[in-house]
């Protein structure tokens, strides 16, 4: 292809001319160093790029080379447990090839091409395949079957296919018109990948934090919001969520966080047991580190790659959750480069078309079922958090969010600040998946969930309102009755849907455990009103005893469970001590 030059570079923006016929979205090599770039404007034969990689000391008149094709990744076996950077290419033993940072210019693929898989495929010679049908298994991590796709756009009648042990490039079947297939396929991280249907999501993704499956829960193949200004915890529930959701696999994407935040991941999740497999927790994750000291340019490609993994494994039939933190750092790399590109701002700064990045971001959520023989169902969960500077839920990124996620978990400062973890703020978040999950939790929880659900938001509002009067008069000048209330919000804040990160029987709640111990919580209501109806005094309740007992339900051990919930409904019982 005709080479071009460089006439133009500021910050991670290069021009080069003649481009004229080069497509957008096409990926090129930039400089001496042959810098991955793609070319994101088009203007008579000047081309604008945007560079993923660091462009200090790029002259101009160097070298631009078209590649013919736009950013793609290799999807295939080996992602499970891998951890890569923005464009895709590995970061485990970096420091081997080029020491602490990536060279410029540096391509590796993001699959091991030595590495051997144990390919059993499922059909015979002579069948007829389409894209998205399986064409045999692999064992990618023990309990964990990577089924191997035909690649969308791909029939043909299978004219030969073998078992046996395969790099990701070599050829297991060969199709009647000479198309080999192999392990591996590329696909373009922009580009959604096809599916036969969109289903509606038909149960919650199971995040193990109370609050969220009990008061907003959320579907699988559903998108959540997760605003919050600087220290609500957002780094922190992500983590959570990657170390405990219920979700087949999970994609970590660190989309411009600070790199001692992604340091700790790597280090905790090395190091953490699935609790269901008894294996490392890597077996089923995917982490995409792009640092807040890395191009801005790649922090745009990292979120849209995290997604197309995901899209790969959900073809496959798996549940997959992906967690990016922070979508305010993509946004913030998109202003970036719009300013570059010198295109009229709009609120803010941001470019005029963020609204429709991130809708169209969020749009490849959701439960599908896949193209191709045999029939599956997968789904996509994405969960992003958004960092909205001074905490002000009003700017751009949290209002472009809010017009297209199902469900806000919206994070309060205050809250955080009175060590309430997650900080939830329970008069400001919502989810639009309640009614779905609904059934799924009355047959899994009780058959009273709803109702309990519904109480529990009544009573916090209530708590809300009375502490601002109680702030006036005192808590003391109070009813009993709403005494009663303060007390029962209290422990639901402390025991119910506040947990602790750090503690092996508290970070993850089982809805079994989240039910009883909203159930208590409503066996203390009303035993409470009861007595108070029969003329004992607020003062005469034996708080102290009923909140022992609750903290015990909150941190007992999976075998002791019911043996503290039953000596916590004795306790609530007694509770009128004189």
């Amino acid at each position: 292809m005709t080479d071009a030059r460089i006439i133009r570079v500021a910050g991670a923006i290069a021009e080069a001319r003649p481009l004229g016929d080069a497509a957008l979205y096409e990926l090129v090599e930039v400089g001496e160093l042959r810098l991955l770039g793609e070319v994101i404007r088009i203007q008579a034969d000047v081309a604008t790029i945007q560079v993923f990689e660091e462009t200090s000391g790029l002259g101009l008149h160097e070298p631009v080379r078209r590649t013919g094709s736009s950013l793609m990744t290799q999807l295939g076996p080996g992602l499970l447990g891998s951890i890569i950077d923005g464009v895709g290419r590995p970061l485990q033993g970096l420091a081997e090839r080029s020491g602490d940072f990536m060279a410029p210019g540096m391509t590796l693929p993001t699959l091991d091409p030595d590495a051997r898989w144990s390919f059993a495929p499922t059909i015979e010679p002579g069948a007829t395949v389409t894209g998205g049908d399986v064409l045999g298994v692999i064992e990618e991590r023990p309990g964990m079957n990577h089924q191997v796709l035909v690649p969308p756009g791909v029939e043909g009648r299978v004219a030969d296919i073998q078992e046996g042990s395969f790099t990701v490039s070599d050829t297991v079947a060969t199709l009647d018109d000479g198309t080999a297939l192999t392990l591996s396929h590329s696909w373009a991280i922009r580009e959604r990948r096809p599916f036969a249907r969109r289903l509606p999501g038909d149960r919650p993704f199971i995040t193990g934090q109370r609050v969220f499956d009990l008061l907003f829960p959320v579907v699988e193949g559903g998108s959540v919001a997760v605003p919050g200004g600087f220290g609500t915890g957002k780094t922190v529930i992500e983590q959570s969520l990657a170390k405990y959701a219920k979700a087949d696999i999970m994609v970590y994407i660190g989309c411009g966080e600070r790199g001692n935040e992604m340091a700790e991941v790597l280090h905790d999740f090395g190091r953490l047991t699935d609790p269901e497999t008894g294996r490392s927790i890597m077996d089923r994750t995917i982490l995409i580190v792009n640092t807040s000291n890395m191009p801005v340019a790649a922090r745009d490609a990292s979120v849209y790659l995290g997604m197309t993994i995901a899209e790969y494994y959900r073809d496959m039939g798996y549940h997959v959750a992906i967690l990016a933190d922070s979508l305010s750092r993509w946004a913030e790399a998109l202003r970036e480069i719009a300013a570059r590109l010198q295109e009229m701002p709009g609120e803010e700064g941001y470019p005029t078309y963020l609204a429709n990045r991130m809708s169209r971001l969020y749009e490849r959520a959701g439960r599908v079922e896949s193209q191709g023989t045999p029939a599956r169902t997968g789904a996509v969960t994405f969960i992003s958090a958004i960092s909205p500077p001074g905490g002000d839920f009003a700017e751009p990124v949290t209002q472009a969010s809010l017009r297209v996620v199902g469900a806000l978990w919206a994070l309060d400062a205050s809250l955080a600040h009175q060590r309430q973890f997650p900080a939830v703020d329970w008069d400001i978040s919502y989810s639009l998946y309640t009614d779905g999950t609904t059934e799924w939790f009355a047959e899994e929880g009780g058959s009273d969930w709803p109702e309990l659900r519904v109480e529990t938001i009544r009573l916090l509002q209530r708590d809300r309102e009375l502490r601002e009067i109680a702030g006036l008069v005192g808590v003391d000048a109070l009813e009993d009755e709403d005494r009663l209330v303060l007390e029962g919000a209290r422990i639901a804040r402390e025991f119910l849907i506040g947990q602790n990160a750090f503690h092996p029987h508290d970070a993850f709640s089982t809805v079994a455990k989240t039910y009883h111990l909203v159930r208590l919580l409503w066996e203390f209501m009303g035993t409470g009103e009861a007595a108070l109806k029969d003329g004992v005094a607020f003062e005469a309740l034996d708080l102290a005893a009923v909140r022992g007992a609750f903290g015990a339900v909150k941190t007992a051990a999976p075998d002791a469970l019911d043996q503290q919930i039953s000596e916590a409904g004795q306790t609530i019982s007694e509770m009128r001590a004189p």
